[in-house]
């Protein structure tokens, strides 16, 4: 995978960082045995999906490499 700049995005990385956060919560509240903790970690896991999708629709994401198809919605 040499030469690829797959994940260098600040789309990317705050994704990363924001769900990595969100394991740390939930392995945490997990060995306390508190559910509640838990599951607000697995939220921040999704939230950090969530901005980094935004980040990307935004243009912080990677560029669309030339001659690829574009993605259709349907």
């Amino acid at each position: 995978m040499a030469g690829h700049s797959h994940g260098h995005t600040p789309a990317a990385w705050t994704g990363v960082i924001i769900a990595f956060i969100g394991f740390c919560v939930a392995s945490a509240f997990c060995v306390m045995a508190n559910p509640v903790g838990f599951w607000v970690g697995m939220v921040i896991i999704g939230l950090g999906a969530v901005v980094g999708g935004i980040m990307r629709m935004m243009g912080l994401g990677q560029a669309p490499k030339a001659g690829a198809k574009p993605q259709t919605q349907g």
